[in-house]
């Protein structure tokens, strides 16, 4: 319809130019706008509402994909093709990453380096048989902040992290401990980091030891060895820290929420069958 098409540009090119190449009148333009909704144009109008309400609860991240997979958690019957086509007609956007990798590792040291025992193997049947250890800095007006985190393979869930000013093995360490102080570990648990010093240290390594916790380490310089943890800072920068944080005090406080309340908790895994990590986690010991 000509009208419909000079309605969905309407962002884009000018409306009297667009009717004058369309051969419609502007003021029939204006006329069929004023024109109430009917039949599938209110549907429509309905299921963007609805649309636009998981986009804002999603912090503005969300996509298509976890969009369509969220309204159906709430019983609300809609085609995947149908929510992107809406999307992109009202311009309901989810985050685009930025293909940024910040150099933090420290691998020239003289500490012991371990074998891959992961080998790229992201999966795991169960919580605390996997967890990948690497550390990251966000941008801030005062200067870097940099965060060290551990994620469980089998949910993907942020078990520890800790936020500093500087990137010493004391920051991996806590993050460490609030790991183990949070979760019931068996026998068997494998940590894989990259070779930095912070993970080589003799306290890291001591730490690891005394919990009877394997070691495996990335090859150095080799960033797909690790790959599910960089995925997971790529998308906190895109969905959290896109731009630089005025103070590493806004900082720590943005980054706190965003793991603790929506990344853990609320925020939705296409890899999880579209659950949360606590979710996923939950569903696991209830029907184990």
């Amino acid at each position: 319809m000509k009208y419909g098409f000079v309605a969905e540009h309407a962002g884009e090119f000018e409306t009297k130019i667009m009717c004058r190449v369309m051969g419609v009148s502007e003021s029939g333009y204006y006329a069929w706008r004023q024109r109430p909704p009917r039949g599938r144009a209110q549907a429509n109008a309905a299921l963007v509402d609805q649309i636009r309400r998981v986009h804002r609860a999603s912090r503005q991240t969300y996509g298509s994909p976890r969009i369509h997979a969220a309204l159906r958690q709430q019983g609300i019957v809609c085609n995947r093709k149908r929510v992107a086509r809406l999307m992109r007609l009202h311009g309901i956007r989810g985050c685009d990453r930025r293909k940024r990798r910040p150099h933090t590792t420290r691998s020239r040291h003289t500490h012991p380096v371990a074998a891959n025992i992961l080998q790229r193997d992201f999966t795991a049947a169960a919580p605390n048989c996997k967890w990948l250890g690497d550390i990251s800095y966000i941008d801030t007006r005062e200067g870097f902040l940099y965060l060290a985190s551990l994620e469980d393979v089998f949910s993907r869930q942020i078990v520890g992290w800790a936020m500093d000013e500087h990137m010493e093995s004391e920051l991996v360490e806590r993050a460490l401990k609030m790991a183990l102080a949070q979760r019931q570990l068996d026998v068997g648990l494998l940590h894989h980091s990259d070779q930095g010093s912070q993970y080589a240290s003799d306290d890291y390594r001591v730490l690891l030891a005394t919990h009877q916790i394997t070691v495996s380490m990335s090859r150095r310089g080799n960033c797909y060895d690790n790959a599910m943890k960089e995925s997971f800072f790529a998308t906190l920068k895109t969905e959290c820290a896109s731009a630089p944080f005025t103070t590493r005090a806004e900082a720590r406080s943005a980054i706190f929420e965003y793991i603790e309340v929506f990344y853990n908790r609320q925020r939705l895994h296409s890899a999880l069958g579209y659950l949360s990590p606590a979710q996923f986690e939950q569903q696991f010991y209830t029907f184990r």
